[in-house]
């Protein structure tokens, strides 16, 4: 399955993501994009965002109804625990710690994440790859043909997360979810295979790093029954 975000949903609303990124001890790229996918499926998945009634449940509902764009920011220092009062999920992945917050119109951010700095995050991965979790987890794999910064990819595991959760098999996304939403994100594979077999594909609208529609992300579930 395939998905594009639509470039013509008006006005604009995104989730903003930030990473916590300290200068002495910065997180891995793989480590936020995982950290980062799950903390998207965590919300989309809280029982704030799922119930009519809920707190949060008109702001996500309107925000699906357009596009799904997401905003990767970064904070250090006191900035962190200052956004950690918005309302949102916060994930810590492998020393990696990414909040997803409540959509939002994008211009109508909250001060605390507007004065956070949007581009430049572009941080070094480890040098072996991280093992999977234990099933059923979910697989995701970047476009190793497509440069992209950290923020980048972090917003782009977001929607592959995101995809995944809206239209992968159900009984394999319930399990994925209530096993906590973990998610794996693959290096070294055989992409171009790999595309065939996906549930689902991201193809990036182009506002920012790479072309309109081009192929930035792929995922699947594992789920141990193989």
């Amino acid at each position: 399955m395939r998905a594009t975000d639509d470039p013509f949903d008006e006005p604009p609303w995104a989730m903003q993501l930030v990473v916590r990124a300290e200068k002495a001890a910065p997180p891995a790229h793989g480590a936020v994009c995982a950290a980062a996918a799950t903390a998207v499926v965590r919300l989309l998945t809280d029982p704030r965002a799922t119930d009519p009634e809920g707190e949060w449940h008109a702001r996500v509902h309107r925000w699906e109804s357009g596009r799904i764009r997401k905003v990767t920011r970064r904070a250090r220092g006191v900035r962190w625990p200052e956004v950690q009062a918005l309302p949102g999920v916060t994930v810590d992945r492998d020393g990696a710690q990414v909040r997803a917050f409540v959509p939002g119109p994008v211009a109508d951010v909250p001060p605390e994440l507007a004065r956070l700095q949007v581009a430049g995050l572009d941080l070094a991965d480890d040098e072996e790859p991280k093992p999977p979790p234990e099933p059923p987890y979910a697989v995701i794999a970047l476009n190793p043909e497509v440069p992209m910064t950290t923020g980048k990819a972090a917003a782009q595991s977001g929607h592959a997360a995101q995809l995944l959760l809206m239209q992968a098999a159900g009984a394999d996304v319930a399990a994925w979810v209530e096993g906590g939403a973990l998610v794996h994100i693959a290096r070294d594979l055989p992409w171009r295979r790999c595309v065939e077999h996906a549930a689902v594909a991201v193809r990036d609208a182009g506002f920012t790093e790479v072309p309109p529609g081009t192929m930035t992300a792929i995922a699947w579930i594992v789920t141990g029954r193989d």
